[in-house]
């Protein structure tokens, strides 16, 4: 882009996962660009998705194009997407989603990052995007926008915490967004880490009850519908209503450790690391997607003691649809109880509930059951001991 057209700041979109907009908004402002936000995922950007997509495609592929469709209705200059060089369809959302919206009259710019190119790729992708060629500007958005991702996850986890345990409903949720919106407006190192500790204040006030009794859900599956609470028919809220705190398997956080940021930056083990590792004696290589984390993510929750893991995929994924056929193989060694939910735009809400309703209630069961059994373990042993 030349100088003239990043003065008048023209507005880029991209489309929304979760909270990965902040990431990005946070990027283009550090560089002069204005990030034009598109309305958050709803009915209209479905409906406009489904209308003007092949029948077969997945959820995520028809909810990114309503997303464009109406950020550039909004005004957007520039439509930007992510591309997978690997086996998934996703590979194909570029090319597609372009032609789609060329053949609407819909004329924006648009712009790809490619997975796992690392600093580089992000790097290209910011030149590209921008016209800004200061490596200094650039890697200093860069580092910014990494560091808020990891503020919003950790956040995240807070508000996992509390609505589990909160005593009037919908309270941590309130507390959640007025932090994030703090998060949102920082535009400097210490103001983010300012954002932060206004936000945890935040949270810190949701009353809540000590005692309930929380059963510990993991949630897995294909990354866009494990982020995105639209498609997900917000399923960590309605999991919160019954007393589950969830913990997200694929974070945005999780997957830059993957992606973005260099090696030698990396503490510990990552995500992509742990499941070649956890996820080889069930599937010995990659086939898509995130069916290997889904695998590794199964035997790692059971191994933590979680209660429960759900697994979550849009209608006609193949790599999920591998995942779920492999996860009976698993009983053997992995004694947790697994959920899988298959996601479309016509899926019911009615249903849904109730099957989230009877894991939960599962989960409970058998969790008194241990406990139990546990308890009499203990018992015996006194006893014996005494003796």
């Amino acid at each position: 882009m030349n100088e003239k057209n990043t003065k008048k700041k023209i507005k880029v979109a991209f489309p929304h996962m979760g909270n990965i907009y902040i990431v990005w908004a946070s990027a283009l402002r550090r560089m002069g660009v204005e990030p034009y936000i598109p309305p958050y995922t709803n009915k209209r950007t479905l409906s406009l998705g489904t209308k003007n997509s092949p029948d077969s495609i997945c959820l995520p592929y028809k909810l990114i194009l309503g997303n464009f469709i109406e950020a550039i209705e909004g005004g957007a200059d520039c439509v930007a997407m992510i591309t997978s060089p690997g086996i998934c369809r996703l590979g194909e959302y570029g090319p597609n989603i372009e032609k789609t919206l060329e053949e609407l009259g819909y004329h924006a710019k648009y712009i790809e990052l490619k997975l796992y190119d690392g600093i580089k790729g992000m790097y290209r992708f910011l030149v590209e995007l921008t016209g800004e060629k200061n490596p200094v500007t650039i890697l200093r958005a860069i580092i910014f926008a990494l560091k808020k991702v990891f503020v919003v996850d950790r956040l995240e986890n807070l508000l996992s915490y509390y609505r589990a345990r909160e005593i009037k409903e919908g309270s941590a949720e309130r507390a959640y967004n007025k932090g994030l919106k703090y998060i949102l407006d920082a535009n400097h190192s210490h103001e983010l880490k300012q954002a932060e500790k206004r936000a945890t204040a935040e949270m810190k006030k949701v009353e809540i009850d000590p005692n309930r009794d929380v059963v510990y859900v993991d949630i897995t599956g294909e990354i866009y519908l494990v982020q995105d609470p639209f498609s997900n028919q917000n399923i960590e809220r309605e999991l919160g209503k019954m007393g589950v705190q969830t913990r997200r398997t694929l974070t945005v956080s999780s997957f830059l450790k993957d992606a973005i940021i260099p090696k030698i930056f990396k503490k510990g083990e990552t995500h992509l690391e742990r499941a070649f590792r956890l996820a080889k004696p069930y599937l010995s290589r990659d086939i898509g997607g995130d069916a290997l984390e889904c695998i590794s993510d199964v035997a790692y929750a059971n191994e933590k003691g979680k209660d429960g893991i759900i697994h979550i995929s849009p209608f006609t994924c193949m790599p999920e649809i591998m995942s779920q056929n492999i996860f009976p193989a698993m009983r053997e060694n992995c004694d947790i109880p697994i959920l899988p939910l298959i996601m479309d735009e016509q899926t019911g809400k009615a249903g849904y509930l109730t099957r989230l309703e009877a894991f939960v209630d599962l989960m409970r069961r058998r969790k008194r059951k241990k406990e139990k059994e546990l308890a009499n373990a203990d018992n015996e042993k006194t006893a014996t001991e005494v003796k």
